[in-house]
């Protein structure tokens, strides 16, 4: 089992990164950036399934799906044993206008 960064979600993880260090400070960043990738083991070690993508399952796919920590959520796809990450978006964007731009950039 491994959990997988794709290269706009490694973008977006900096992103935000860059963005929590300007606006709270390293303290700040180093407890979130724990949260995800604890929150992502918890994901691929099977013990926290997510939930589905709203705004994906209305139109029936339903193998995408979200986690949320206290400052962002993510989205994800499980392939056999590897968990893939597509997108992490602070909770205060907008995430149904970032999700389409991403799955329509593929």
């Amino acid at each position: 089992m491994a959990v997988i960064l794709l290269p706009d979600a490694q973008a977006d993880l900096l992103s935000l990164q860059d963005y929590m260090l300007d606006k709270w400070g390293e303290a700040a960043w180093l407890k979130a950036e724990d949260e995800i990738f604890e929150k992502l083991e918890n994901v691929d070690a099977g013990i926290f399934t997510g939930t589905t993508v709203q705004t994906l399952a209305a139109v029936g796919i339903l193998d995408y799906r979200n986690v949320h920590t206290s400052h962002h959520k993510l989205v994800y796809r499980q392939i056999g044993d590897d968990t893939f990450v597509y997108l992490f978006t602070g909770h205060k964007q907008d995430f149904p206008t970032l999700l389409v731009k991403r799955l329509l950039s593929r």
